[in-house]
């Protein structure tokens, strides 16, 4: 894997620092496929932690002493055994470093020694006592006058002791319930540990598999983009130029189509006008036909007879209004510019724009045409770095180093399901011992509450101590019952309580609290503890190199994190990459490539000479100078200087007021022939007129400003071009280098994401730091110890109270039991209990006999 790993790791540091470039359409991206681990990575005990908690703050109370770090150090650099030389003072000293550290611990073992061996003293001396008629064993009771009072508090005091007894058991049962149902899980957990294990072997090699053949599609994106570079380099060297070019192109295409939109128009007014100059020639021949008539109407001798004269006066005074309003004849025609157009036109102006843009849009193709061996080198380069790949993962046997790892685990394993049936064997046994200390414990809480019940609910107040129910009698034989037993097993509970408790609260202290806070592996990092000639264990283990800082904590932090074996164990110090591998050349070729890299971008001409000269005829055409506002003024005017309509009307209603005859009928015609020209000859006229203006108008708004025009596209043409000629290398210089970090862009962000998943991903130990908690905090912790402790707190708990139990169960059982005799007084309310001595004063004894 030495080799392998030097590749790659050795092309990321040969790689040159790449600039941002073009984004792609589709950048490859990596990830390491997960892999998916059974056991779970945290404990959680659900409600029973609380009563843990419980516990671990009593030890804490009991023991609040630091962890011991330079004891344990000592005592391991003298491989625990301090029985050699024990009279040095360096060995007096430890050992008493060790009793100040256990004090608490030791004390309450030597309070628990001392309670099993006087428990059974105190008893045997208690039943001796009572056998002699002493210690409450005599079967009579004395009346006092607080008696009553006694009997509550004795039995208040004896059933709260009692429930505290009862919360002990339940925590022994919920405690030796817990412990059978964790190493019931056992197996199961460890079985979930070994096949991850086997799977982080397993998949190991498939994960290097999978790293290195990411180069293949690596490697087909730069293929691809190396077919693409027309449209990727290329396009770019095109895109960097378009905002110079493209607009000025427009303009002179739309330049191109304004001079066609010119001849139109001008054409189109030439033909208006002369148009309209016949049409005014026709009504000023009918007008003046018309008037003629009227004239000669006029001549009539009827107009000299009064009052027809006054109305003949009239009309012969409106005649000059019948004459034409416009002088259409003095406007100059256009034939002069529309012929400086025609010969503009002649020059394809349009053709000329689409030769600039085909050589401007044809910078693409050249640019693939001169990088056609370029890209054949570069591919034959990544070919090359793709076999070398290849032939290192065939070289080296990946399956076969880390084969040496299962035969450890098959061992482990093996080793583990045969000491599980003897596991679970001696965990019956514990169990079942301690379903018997817990039921001892229920059985004497039974007889205490049974004495409780019957004493309390059977009591008769009116009764004599003789004379007392056989219900409240039955309840002081199972107090007394309770006590008996009570004697009979405390010592035995409180031995198995002070056993598990100096081995459950060491355990606790000493092993999982530090384990959890990492201290023990401090310990372990010690320098030369473990080994007298290793600074560091594990870097003299794995390297055999002990100088190089590699410390159990920081293995098992990275191990939590799940961090590769390459990161974890620092395997860098093991494998030179520079000694294995050395693809500087690959890569100086790739950007030797890049960087001498030859386009030449030349011959691009927006728009040659002819286009030019073209566009500065048009500008001079003298499209521009003619004078549009004379002919809009003219145009603009009616055709006829009266409305003929009205004039027709108005000469009608004149001949309707003369007397019928020659002169009347002739007004009355000329009136209707006013008419006729109005329709046919004004009416067109005047809309050929409007036509004409809206032309003008048009032609009027198109050659504004024509010179200036065509003196900024001028301008920008020769600004465009400039930029093309002094500007093109410095853009293909600039495109190449972005197009060539694209491309080697690709291999950086595969060979770091390799950096990443060899050191942090591939083969990462999550699963070996899960082993080692489930076998520590899991197994023996959680599982084991914590249980255990509950286990002794709640039963020693249990075994002290039973002291105060016994003492208020004798005292109680007294005043529920019926006795043998009792004080008779003569004169009850006469003498006083206090002044009153046995035998005298008037008081005697009565006997009677009790049967149990």
């Amino acid at each position: 894997m030495a080799p392998t790993l030097g590749f790659l790791l050795l092309l990321c540091l040969c790689r040159n620092t790449v600039s941002e470039g073009p984004p792609s359409s589709d950048v490859p991206e990596f990830e390491l496929p997960a892999t998916n681990y059974e056991t779970k990575d945290s404990y959680e005990p659900g409600p029973i932690g609380v009563l843990f908690q419980i516990v671990q703050t009593f030890l804490h109370v009991l023991q609040p002493n630091a962890f011991p770090e330079d004891i344990l150090r000592k005592i391991i650099q003298k491989k625990f055994d301090l029985s050699t030389d024990y009279e040095k003072p360096e060995n007096v000293v430890l050992t008493l470093k060790v009793i100040r550290y256990e004090i608490g611990i030791i004390i309450c073992a030597v309070l628990g020694l001392l309670f099993v061996i006087l428990m059974p003293l105190v008893g045997f001396c208690f039943a001796l006592c009572r056998c002699c008629n002493k210690c409450g064993g005599e079967m009579h009771q004395r009346q006092k006058k607080n008696g009553t009072f006694l009997r509550k508090y004795f039995a208040v005091s004896l059933l709260v002791i009692c429930i505290f007894i009862s919360v002990g058991i339940i925590y022994g049962f919920v405690a030796n319930h817990h412990l059978r149902t964790q190493i019931e899980n056992t197996r199961k957990l460890a079985d979930s540990n070994f096949r991850d294990l086997r799977t982080l072997l397993n998949e190991t090699p498939s994960q290097i598999n999978y790293v290195l053949g990411q180069y293949t599609t690596t490697k087909e994106k730069a293929f691809s983009d190396l077919d693409n570079i027309k449209s990727l380099l290329g396009g770019g060297i095109h895109e960097q130029l378009r905002p110079k070019v493209t607009p000025v192109l427009d303009d002179i295409k739309a330049m191109a189509e304004a001079i066609k939109e010119t001849k139109d128009a001008l054409l189109n007014v030439n033909n208006t006008l002369r148009d309209l100059k016949r049409s005014t020639a026709q009504l000023n021949s009918s007008l003046s036909d018309i008037k003629t008539n009227l004239e000669q109407s006029l001549n009539d001798p009827q107009c000299s007879v009064a009052p027809v004269t006054a109305t003949c006066n009239d009309i012969r005074m409106t005649l000059n209004q019948l004459d034409d309003n416009t002088n259409v004849d003095e406007l100059p025609s256009l034939h002069k510019q529309l012929d400086n157009v025609n010969d503009v036109l002649r020059t394809d102006l349009s053709s000329l724009v689409q030769k600039g843009n085909k050589s401007f849009n044809d910078i693409p193709e050249m640019v693939q045409n001169q990088t056609t061996d370029m890209v054949s080198d570069i591919k034959s380069t990544l070919n090359s770095i793709g076999s070398a790949i290849k032939n290192i993962n065939e070289q080296i046997a990946i399956q076969d180093k880390l084969a040496i790892f299962l035969d450890p685990i098959n061992y482990i394993e093996t080793y583990v399901h045969q000491k599980l049936p003897t596991l679970e064997e001696y965990d019956s046994y514990r169990w079942l011992v301690s379903l018997v200390v817990c039921c001892l414990l229920t059985l004497i809480m039974i007889f205490y509450y049974l004495g409780l019940l019957c004493g309390i609910f059977g009591y008769d107040r009116h009764a004599t101590p003789t004379r007392r129910g056989c219900i409240s009698n039955t309840g002081g034989i199972f107090l007394m019952a309770g006590v008996g037993i009570s004697f009979l097993f405390c010592w035995i509970l409180m031995t198995i309580v002070v056993f598990t408790f100096v081995v459950g609260g060491n355990v606790e202290k000493l092993v999982c609290e530090p384990y959890q806070n990492k201290k023990l592996f401090q310990i372990l990092d010690t320098p030369y503890l473990l080994n007298e000639n290793w600074k560091y264990y594990i870097s003299g283990m794995v390297f055999n190199k002990p100088d190089i800082n590699l410390t159990f904590e920081q293995v098992y932090s990275d191990c939590k994190e799940n961090k590769g074996i390459y990161a974890t164990l620092k395997l860098e110090n093991r494998y030179n990459i520079s000694e294995h591998l050395n693809i500087q050349e690959h890569t100086g070729n790739i950007n030797s490539s890049f960087e001498n890299m030859n386009v030449k971008i030349d011959n691009i001409v927006l728009l040659d000479a002819a286009g030019r000269k073209n566009l500065m005829d048009f500008s001079s055409s003298g499209v521009d100078q003619v004078d549009y506002d004379a002919y809009l003024a003219e145009i603009a005017k009616p055709p006829t200087k009266v409305n003929l309509l009205s004039f027709a009307e108005e000469l009608e209603r004149k001949a309707n007021q003369l007397p019928p005859g020659s002169l009347k009928r002739s007004l009355t015609s000329n009136a209707q022939t006013i008419r006729t020209v109005y329709h046919e000859q004004v009416m067109p006229l005047g809309q050929l007129m409007r036509s004409l203006y809206r032309s003008i108008q048009n032609l009027q708004n198109e050659s504004s400003g024509l010179g200036v025009k065509v003196v900024n596209i001028i301008s920008s043409l020769d600004s465009a071009q400039d930029f093309i000629t002094n500007h093109i290398s410095s853009i293909i210089v600039q495109e190449s280098t972005k197009y060539g970090n694209m491309i080697l862009g690709y291999f950086e962000r595969y060979l770091q994401w390799v950096k990443i998943s060899i050191t942090e991903q591939v083969a990462a130990c999550k699963p070996m730091a899960t082993a080692l908690d489930s076998a520590v905090d899991v197994f023996l912790c959680r599982s084991i110890i914590k249980p255990m402790n509950l286990f002794w707190f709640g039963i020693g708990k249990a075994t002290i109270f039973l002291l105060p139990a016994i003492i208020f169960a004798v005292k109680l059982a007294k005043y529920y039991r019926r006795m043998d005799s009792e004080d008779v007084y003569d004169d009850v309310e006469t003498v006083p209990m206090k002044n009153v001595q046995k035998g005298r004063l008037g008081f005697h004894r009565h006997q009677t006999t009790q049967s149990l």
